[in-house]
């Protein structure tokens, strides 16, 4: 296919999802975005991409039972989350700290934007701070944006406690890893590639792991790493108390975690309802011309001011984040092709505001944080509905207005 702005529709549900499961693919290959999968299957409705009378934007309220005090942490840990602001935890803080802490295996069903990074690098820090034995946490994330995310906000809750991590994911010098590794911290952050790699190699050893937790597992499940983290699985203690988070729950998902928790607790702080206070709309378009002459008419527009663009697969995200800054519109993106300092590079600059402008494929749809995007503008349909939903929910967040468009 030498059209690089051809949009591909494909159905959702779990057909796909078990077909994604069982696929070959590289291990460290975060970018897929959907595109190696040619399942042709129900299309989307596009009245569902249409809202356009949206309700006043809402910050949703909720009165915590505790407050971080409550939960008896270390006098530095109370500390360093006062110099971050924190002041009174979400729902998924508040409910799911305390069971963690008590040794529980948990289920959080949790969207981004929830705050269950704290919910889950909390507790596990005080229980770092209190341990008798060295022993390790292990976090598997399905890319290298959401492991960096995660380490950085552990290094700020840790910070002068004398815990330290480990990034393990591709795109980085895995050396500069095995090196980090023989000096034994405390928390191990990675891709499920990488760190499969590591093992086979013989460089990781999970023997001390009692704590292990899965971020967004349906993201896994939908880029073919199910494999990779039952590999991973294996190699750890059955002696462990685990904690997984996902915006959805699947079969696939559902039958992994029943051999993986022990009477685990549920907790479901998740909303898959369409943003109602997102203004969405659909812009009709007959070739990849008239969609680019469209897309550049809404950039000229003053209120675009962050917007975060959706293409398909990794060659189409690149080719557009290159056709919109010879346009006049400096714009970065992120793929499996450049190497994580280029991405990082590339998403600090949107979230700085450098450029106004970032490409991706459905990767930047969950688990980062992107900071007031104005408008997010599906430049290729998204596969299925629940998706569509993960993407539009990158913009108005926290109180804001927010708008989507979709080219159909």
């Amino acid at each position: 296919m030498n059209n690089s702005y051809q949009t591909t529709r494909r159905g959702g549900g779990q057909a796909t999802f078990r077909r994604q499961a069982t696929s070959k693919r590289s291990p460290n290959r975060s970018f897929r975005g959907g595109g190696g999968n040619r399942f042709r299957g129900k299309k989307i409705s596009h009245d569902k991409f249409i809202n356009k009378n949206p309700s006043a934007p809402v910050e949703e309220n909720y009165a915590p039972v505790h407050t971080f005090r409550d939960f008896g942490f270390d006098r530095q840990l109370t500390n360093n989350l006062v110099k971050k602001g924190y002041q009174i935890p979400t729902k998924i803080q508040d409910e799911a700290i305390p069971q963690i802490l008590n040794g529980r295996d948990i289920v959080g069903l949790a969207n981004t934007g929830s705050g269950k990074t704290a919910a889950f690098v909390l507790p596990i820090i005080q229980k770092l701070i209190k341990q008798k034995n060295r022993e390790t946490v292990l976090v598997i994330t399905p890319t290298r944006e959401l492991a960096q995310q995660i380490q950085g906000e552990f290094k700020q809750f840790a910070d002068r406690l004398r815990l330290y991590s480990v990034l393990c994911v591709g795109g980085l010098n895995i050396r500069q890893q095995i090196r980090e590794i023989k000096r034994e911290p405390q928390m191990i952050i990675g891709t499920p590639g990488r760190l499969k790699d590591l093992l086979q190699q013989g460089e990781l050893n999970l023997r001390p792991t009692t704590t292990l937790v899965l971020d967004e597992a349906d993201r896994m499940l939908d880029m073919g790493f199910l494999p990779d983290v039952k590999f991973i699985i294996g190699k750890l203690p059955a002696k462990r108390q685990s904690l997984c988070f996902s915006a959805t729950m699947v079969p696939e998902i559902s039958r992994l975690l029943a051999d993986l928790l022990h009477e685990p607790v549920t907790i479901s702080v998740r909303s898959l309802r369409t943003a109602e206070h997102i203004g969405q709309d659909v812009i009709r378009a007959q070739s990849k011309e008239e969609k680019l002459a469209k897309l550049t008419a809404l950039l000229a527009q003053a209120h675009f001011t962050r917007v975060l663009v959706f293409a398909e697969m990794k060659f189409s995200v690149q080719r557009l984040a290159d056709d919109l800054t010879k346009a006049g519109f400096p714009a970065v993106a992120i793929h499996g092709n450049k190497s994580q300092p280029q991405r990082s590079r590339a998403l600090n600059a949107f979230k700085t505001g450098q450029v106004k402008i970032l490409v991706a494929t459905d990767v930047a749809a969950r688990g980062l944080d992107i900071p007031a995007v104005s408008q997010v503008i599906n430049f290729d349909q998204p596969n299925t509905y629940e998706e569509y939903i993960h993407r539009i929910g990158r913009t108005g967040r926290a109180g804001l207005s927010g708008q989507a468009y979709t080219f159909i």
